[in-house]
């Protein structure tokens, strides 16, 4: 593809005295200021992005040239020289780096063609920058000079000795407009503050005069909100609309549609009644009421009442109510393929609040092409899941709580789903579980996610046949975890710090921490009835045994920019899970930890890692295939990631080509030792030695609005082997001969030194 398309960008189809743009450099600009001075390069003569050019050749060429009529709108038009575009780019980079100290900046473009190619390089002489002198202050405003002095000032960034930088002038004129918003001064603008430059007293010296305007003789006014209007529009009125006031409130609500409930939306709007105005409500009620998404428009007007007094006028444009969705992809693991379809409905304002219905429907197959037979007898298992999820933006609770939508909007979920599983010749899951979660935000970074009430329950059946020869070759251990029944009724607790910044350039540090308990309500219920017991002592539930255990999981990044597209992030993962009372002796497999896939050990495939040093030879051959993914599980996780990411285009097909190289580390283990899988124990004096280490490079694909990422990880220390040998990296060499050797012990099992992971969003 990149062949064909660094082919297609060819000139081949401009006319004679036209040339093609293929390059920029800029020389002579800082690393830092390079990225922001080529975003002042004239559009129509920056490089094409070859997908785009390509496109636009395939349809606007004929005969060997460009067509000069029944033009396609598809694609990009090829970027031709222009030396007016050159000069003008020339002139804005030049006026850039102005606002940045260089006040003598000199830009000199120059082009060097070849053919029918040309490339730009714009040489900078940016001379010695300029400092910030003296600053001055007049007010004729005293009472936004008020505002200034007391909540502007104090944590200003323009300070004496610092380089000149116009972008940190306009940071305090929006400082200074958002405090006066905020504090009622409806009717100031970001104009009145003016801020005056002079370079002629010392050289190379900036000094300040900053002043504030009273365009009037008298100084700006507070207001306050005098009435507020609702309205849900159905589109361009015929009359004026009918408003009907609500005391509790104090809101005159008209709804156009006749489906809308005031209460539910009113939560949100915090422009209200008798309070000052402030900007900061304003774009609060928007944030919100974007985020109940019922409404496609959200708009918020005023009108003056007197000299201090407003009245809010919010109009509100819903969405369309019901929607269906179809969706499909193609699946790819471990050497087999398949689809997944999947139907979701959706109804926006079911019960008049906002509230959002989902009923979504999910098939899959995936295919074994090493099984016999026709295409029906290939498959290795089929998935089918219905749900239905009711998504209510505020708190569902019987007592009544305090307005918590300021950082955040709040929700109550409510989910039913049903799962249909079956794995050929191997076993079948029944799974159907319903939740009741609460979501908030403490802060701007701080989320918290309660479920109370987690009520599942789940049949699982082997078949018949694969049970006998797991229980003839002494593996019952997966028929325990398989081969049951059970109920659960029990509670979970997660909380996140900065997931709000994992996309930014800057220093901090990401938290997410999770609890899931089970079984305790039902184990004291048990003691206080005395529940019935079946043949291996399991208290039972209508005949069912129910389930107890506790689980908990941490996720802890350290994340460091080092300028420019540079980033460092290390990675701690952790967890436990132990069962206890009711079936204390062995956790469910749905609850289970793993190890390795895209977003853990990327050198193995998921569940193909662990526990600790188990090696699946110890399998009989005839069990490996009908295992896999089943016997690599264990209670405790122990995982650890450094990544480092940096640019390596920044036009790359018309996206921005990022890059990252990487070591993972860790693994998973059993709380307990069983000879079915040996070595799977977690012992502390043998944790090291157990632990798998895998390294890589990755490229990331970015569209703006997604991440496409691909990661190449290789194995590095394996510890399914012993001793030296589990540096598996020194056979790599040799590796036709090391993955002949593997296979003819782990048949149907082969060795993959390198696993490819293909990805939307990045690892972490």
């Amino acid at each position: 593809m990149l062949v064909i398309f660094a082919s297609c960008r060819s000139a081949k189809y401009l006319e004679d005295g036209q040339s093609l743009v293929t390059d920029i450099d800029m020389q002579g600009i800082p690393s830092e200021l390079k990225e922001q001075a080529s975003q002042y390069v004239s559009n129509e003569i920056r490089p094409n992005s070859a997908l785009n050019l390509s496109i636009y050749n395939l349809f606007n060429t004929k005969d060997g040239r460009y067509k000069k009529e029944k033009i396609r709108q598809v694609g990009e038009e090829p970027h031709v020289l222009d030396s007016s575009l050159v000069e003008l780019s020339s002139t804005q980079i030049g006026r850039f780096l102005q606002t940045k100290g260089y006040f003598n900046a000199e830009v000199k473009p120059t082009v060097s063609t070849k053919g029918k190619k040309s490339k730009i390089t714009f040489e900078v002489e940016l001379g010695s920058p300029y400092y910030i002198g003296d600053i001055s202050y007049d007010f004729e405003d005293q009472t936004i000079g008020a505002i200034y002095d007391h909540q502007v000032k104090p944590t200003t960034a323009i300070v004496r000795g610092e380089q000149y930088d116009m972008q940190k002038l306009l940071v305090e004129r929006e400082n200074l407009y958002v405090s006066a918003k905020d504090l009622g001064y409806f009717d100031y603008l970001r104009q009145y503050m003016r801020i005056g430059i002079d370079t002629n007293q010392v050289r190379h010296q900036a000094d300040l005069s900053m002043s504030i305007l009273r365009p009037d003789t008298t100084d700006q006014t507070a207001y306050y909100i005098q009435n507020v209007y609702l309205t849900i529009k159905k589109g361009e009125p015929a009359q004026a609309p009918v408003f009907v006031y609500d005391s509790l409130s104090r809101i005159n609500f008209a709804d156009e549609t006749g489906h809308f409930r005031l209460k539910p939306i009113a939560r949100y709007t915090f422009l209200r009644s008798g309070q000052l105005y402030s900007l900061k409500n304003e774009n609060l009620s928007y944030d919100r009421l974007y985020e109940m998404n019922g409404f496609r428009s959200v708009r918020i007007n005023y009108e003056k009442e007197s000299d201090n007094l407003l009245n809010v006028y919010y109009e509100l444009m819903p969405r369309s109510v019901m929607a269906n969705q179809i969706e499909g992809e193609y699946t790819f693991s471990s050497g087999m393929s398949g689809f997944n379809v999947g139907n979701t409905f959706s109804h926006r304002n079911i019960f008049g609040g906002s509230e959002l219905l989902e009923v979504k429907l999910r098939y899959g197959v995936l295919f074994d092409p090493r099984l016999e037979g026709s295409l029906g007898q290939k498959i290795f298992n089929n998935d089918f899941q219905v749900g239905v999820n009711l998504t209510v933006p505020r708190l569902l609770l019987p007592f009544g709580v305090r307005n918590v939508g300021k950082y955040g909007l709040p929700r109550t979920t409510l989910s039913s789903s049903l799962q249909l599983f079956n794995q050929d010749q191997t076993y079948s899951n029944r799974y159907f579980i319903n939740t009741l979660n609460y979501s908030w935000w403490q802060s701007s970074n701080l989320q918290h996610s309660y479920t109370p009430l987690v009520l599942e329950y789940r049949v699982g059946r082997l078949d018949k046949t694969f049970r006998e020869n797991l229980e003839k070759e002494g593996y019952s251990l997966y028929v325990e975890s398989n081969d049951r029944e059970y109920f659960g009724l029990g509670s979970q607790y997660a909380i996140t710090l900065n997931a709000l910044r994992l996309l930014k350039l800057e220093n901090f540090s990401y938290f997410k921490g999770s609890l899931d308990v089970s079984g305790n309500t039902l184990g004291i219920l048990s003691t206080l009835f005395n529940f019935r017991e079946n043949s291996s002592g399991e208290k039972l539930l209508f005949n069912v045994p129910y389930l107890q255990y506790i689980k908990g999981e941490v996720d802890y990044r350290w994340y460091r920019y080092l300028g420019g597209h540079r980033q460092v992030v290390a990675r701690f993962n952790g967890g436990l899970a132990v069962p206890y009372g009711n079936n204390s002796k062995l956790l469910i497999f749905e609850k289970s930890f793993f190890a390795g896939g895209m977003n853990g050990i990327r050198a193995w495939q998921a569940r193909t890692l662990g526990p600790g040093s188990y090696n699946r030879e110890v399998l009989p051959e005839d069990l490996r295939l009908n295992l896999r993914n089943l016997d690599q599980l264990g209670e405790v996780k122990i995982e650890a990631n450094f990544e480092y990411r940096f640019r390596l285009l920044d036009n790359f097909l018309g996206t921005k080509m990022n890059g990252a190289t990487f070591i993972d580390m860790g693994n998973i283990w059993r709380l307990r030792s069983d000879e079915r899988i040996p070595r799977g124990e977690f012992k502390l004096d043998k944790m090291l030695g157990q632990v798998a280490i895998g390294g890589g490079f990755g490229l990331r694909f970015d569209m703006d609005y997604f991440v496409l990422r691909l990661d190449a990880g290789l194995k590095m220390k394996d510890p399914q082997f012993e001793g030296n040998d589990q540096w598996v990296v020194q056979h790599w060499f040799r590796s036709k001969d090391f993955k002949r050797e593997y296979y003819s012990s782990h048949r149907p099992d082969r060795y993959n030194f390198v696993q490819y992971n293909f990805g939307v969003g990045l690892p972490f």
